[in-house]
């Protein structure tokens, strides 16, 4: 219940945060990145984001690790333990990897290490259509699993078919899809995402972020108006409860920005329920990161 001395926070569950002079990252090497080829610090995204949603403004985040690099973790991690801003990381391992459960017994006794809540992979960028269902990774996931850790679900719509053989294959699992799954929002074309969305969410232990959408529609023409049917298909596949809100900044930079997504969720929340958005904005988030989101324990950090 919220009271005066516990404010109702938002929760961004999906941000990303690099320093090239600490750790250069390829990627960016795109020209189509060119915009976003700087540093980018949780001060950067304090001054940044600024807009409100549902009368909510940033009180906490997740940050989630680019590099397939267990240093970059160790560099979130690390961040976090000192970053009142930052409640949770979502790091990455090689799940392939025999000495995957002691690397996460490493990370989780190691500085922040208390803030690793999920890994991640970019399976969006394996060219194996069973890459989530191979052997060595399966038993990656359950070391995952046995730690008492969460997965974030990284896959575009042709992918989503990985993704329900993972909730199939482990139920015990906590998972989140990032950037709902990735459907194509420029070319409107939403039938196989929006199956397999539906066959995903019908397994309880998935949850979903709303996140990324803007930069999978067109970066400088898109309005509320290409958002919403995607939206739509979430609230009704997901519900309120398992869904979080995120901004995929600075990636959201390429299409607008911080605040203009934020201004997008708040005119998409107007037919929801008071309840419905504060589950959306922080509650699904901290359940599945088990963030602590009161003024109290964020002050005593």
């Amino acid at each position: 219940m919220t009271t005066p001395s516990t404010p109702p926070v938002l929760i961004d569950a999906h941000h990303h945060l690099w320093d090239l002079v600490q750790r250069p990252q390829p990627w960016l090497d795109d020209p189509a990145l060119a915009s976003i080829r700087r540093t980018f610090t949780p001060d950067d995204l304090r001054s940044t984001a600024t807009r409100a949603v549902a009368g909510r403004r940033l009180r906490g985040t997740v940050a989630v690790q680019c590099m397939p690099e267990v240093p970059e973790t160790e560099d979130l991690l690390a961040l976090a333990e000192r970053e009142p801003l930052i409640e949770a990381v979502v790091g990455w391992v090689d799940l392939t990897s025999p000495a995957v459960g002691d690397e996460l017994d490493r990370l989780l006794a190691g500085p922040g290490g208390g803030r690793l809540r999920s890994l991640r992979h970019l399976v969006q960028g394996e060219p194996d259509p069973q890459w989530l269902q191979r052997a060595d990774v399966e038993r990656g996931l359950a070391a995952v699993r046995d730690r008492g850790l969460g997965y974030d679900v990284l896959v575009r719509s042709h992918q989503l078919d990985q993704a329900v053989r993972l909730a199939e294959r482990f139920p015990d699992l906590p998972q989140v899809l990032d950037h709902a799954g990735k459907p194509d929002l420029v070319r409107g074309e939403r039938g196989e995402w929006e199956r397999g969305l539906r066959r995903l969410a019908a397994h309880p232990q998935v949850v979903c972020k709303v996140s990324g959408l803007i930069t999978e529609a067109d970066h400088d023409t898109w309005t509320t108006a290409d958002i919403r049917p995607a939206w739509d298909v979430l609230l009704s596949a997901f519900g309120p409860d398992r869904l979080m809100f995120g901004s995929d900044w600075p990636m959201a930079n390429l299409a607008g920005g911080w605040n203009r997504w934020a201004a997008t969720v708040d005119e998409l929340l107007e037919g929801c329920s008071r309840d419905e958005a504060s589950a959306i904005l922080a509650g699904a988030a901290t359940a599945f990161y088990h963030l602590t989101s009161t003024e109290e324990t964020r002050e005593s950090r």
